[in-house]
């Protein structure tokens, strides 16, 4: 397509010639007579070019260049001052520091004019090309944080779409594979649409990225039916030897070395961030594996004791945690242990199984609580010293309701009766720390009365304060249902939030009436 040039001169004789001398040389020519025609015609069809008179009826040319530079619209489009009556160098400064990109005096010789023409035009066009990379690399940028940041597929796909679709003005897709197939969005001026297909998978993709020209017709089941009539630029990356990823946009919207180039490092940041999600979720489901592997599978039938017990990960998006929760029957005794590794990994998960194997195994020896809690942390600080853990440890006696506690750092356990609802004070060191510890607390839990054990997960949280959120837990424990079960169900619906980022652990006991 020929570019535009707006011939702008009052005197019509001066614009056949000028604009014969353009057609000629393949330019498309428009015309105006005054200042208030090419303003209007600026704004109507943008020009590739103006070259505008200074004296005219209505305005001066400087004026009209002037306003032309002044709407971000037109701004870049140059104009060139094409005069035979202001001649004079203040004119022609004038002319240039009021927004010309060029100056001509006639007479001027067609080859002069044209060659002027010329370079004006390319060096437009090489900035509109700079600026247009710019933007695109910019939007590169942002679309790369916003996927990096996804806390999910869906999420990265849509942020993926989104920028793609930015930088290229156009319609774009985004597609990953997934265990069923592939998932994909596709995002346009009406907004996003997302949903599954079969797995999306072109063949002969080598590792790393890949671009293609395919025509719309082949990804018609991702595309809109109008972008599958056309030729479509196709962004392929494939990593650790998975199904690709792709980014899609009509052919036309992606032309240049520099559009592909982009396009293609933009697949291949969608696949990176993919494959990090895949990760992320495949070393959670191993720690969630492992942590429900050492959590108890049932708990002990004791008579005279009730129990119930809930072990709830964090959410999908969050990592997983080392909260646990232990109870052995030994000897006609109940122990009960609850604890909290710190931190969030698979290894935060081992770890919290090395301590509970200790735990179980120091109490099968028969030690005290607090030995047993000496015994672990000299366990730790030997073997795991960058590590840190809270552990809370009660030894009951069913026939007479006789407890035994000791703590190191966790939080207190919450005593319900008829009467009170309080937390028991019981101070002590976090585990992995040289610091001295007390021995151990005694007193005497009433017939129907309970214990609640919960890890701080359930307690705290970025919107509810540790405090509030103990007083909280100690509001809603007033009563306890006679199916401790029940309980159990109501705090943790009331407490955890559907997004929570942290797991719990909680145990409840309580001494039959």
């Amino acid at each position: 397509m020929p570019e535009r040039i707006l011939v702008v001169d009052d005197i019509s004789a001066n614009r056949y010639v000028i604009a014969t001398w353009l057609q000629h040389s393949g330019y498309a020519v428009v015309e105006a007579a005054s200042g208030g025609e090419a303003l209007r015609l600026v704004k109507e069809s943008l020009p590739d070019l103006v070259l505008l008179d200074v004296r005219m009826p209505d305005m001066s040319g400087f004026e009209v260049c002037e306003r032309i530079k002044a709407d971000p619209y037109s701004a870049a489009v140059p104009v060139i001052h094409l005069t035979a009556s202001a001649v004079g160098v203040t004119d022609r400064t004038q002319g240039l520091a009021r927004g010309a990109d060029g100056y001509l005096v006639e007479p001027v010789e067609p080859e002069v004019l044209l060659a002027t023409v010329d370079a004006t035009l390319r060096y437009a066009r090489a900035r509109r090309q700079a600026e247009r990379l710019a933007g695109r690399l910019a939007g590169l940028s942002d679309t790369t944080l916003a996927i990096n940041m996804a806390g999910t597929l869906d999420d990265l796909l849509r942020a993926a779409a989104d920028g793609a679709f930015r930088m290229f003005g156009g319609p774009a897709t985004v597609f990953a594979p997934t265990e069923e197939g592939s998932r994909y969005v596709t995002c346009d001026k009406d907004g996003m649409v997302a949903a599954d297909s079969p797995l999306l998978d072109p063949g002969g993709v080598p590792r790393g990225p890949t671009m293609r020209t395919t025509p719309g017709s082949d990804w018609a089941g991702v595309l809109a039916p109008p972008v599958a009539a056309e030729e479509v630029r196709v962004a392929l990356a494939r990593v650790q030897g998975r199904p690709p990823v792709g980014v899609l946009v009509e052919a036309a919207l992606a032309f240049g070395d520099d559009d592909a180039h982009v396009l293609s490092q933009l697949s291949m940041g969608v696949a990176l961030a993919v494959e990090a999600l895949r990760l992320i979720d495949e070393e959670r489901r191993i720690a969630l594996t492992l942590q429900r592997a050492l959590l108890p599978r049932s708990l002990p039938r004791v008579e005279g004791v009730e129990l119930a017990a809930r072990y709830v990960p964090a959410s999908a998006k969050a990592e997983i945690g080392g909260d646990f929760y232990e109870v052995i029957e030994l000897g006609g005794k109940l122990m009960v242990a609850i604890g909290d590794v710190m931190g969030h990994s698979l290894h935060a998960a081992t770890v919290m199984a090395e301590i509970r194997h200790a735990v179980r195994a120091y109490a099968s020896e028969g030690h005290p609580l607090d030995e047993i809690l000496r015994q672990v942390n000299l366990l730790m600080l030997r073997f795991l010293p960058r590590e840190l853990a809270t552990v809370a440890l009660l030894l009951l006696t069913p026939s007479t309701g006789e407890i035994v506690m000791c703590n190191a750092g966790h939080l207190p356990p919450l005593l319900v009766s008829d009467r009170r609802t309080e937390y028991l004070s019981m101070p002590g060191p976090l585990l992995g720390a040289r610091l001295h510890r007390p021995g151990e607390a005694r007193f005497t839990l009433e017939p129907g009365e309970a214990l609640v054990l919960v890890t701080d997960g359930l307690v705290e949280r970025r919107d509810l304060t540790l405090q509030e959120g103990m007083a909280r837990l100690q509001e809603l424990s007033g009563t306890v249902e006679d199916d401790l079960e029940a309980y159990c169900d109501r705090v943790i619906d009331t407490m955890m939030r559907p997004d929570h980022e942290d797991d719990v652990a909680l145990v409840v006991l309580r001494r039959a009436a």
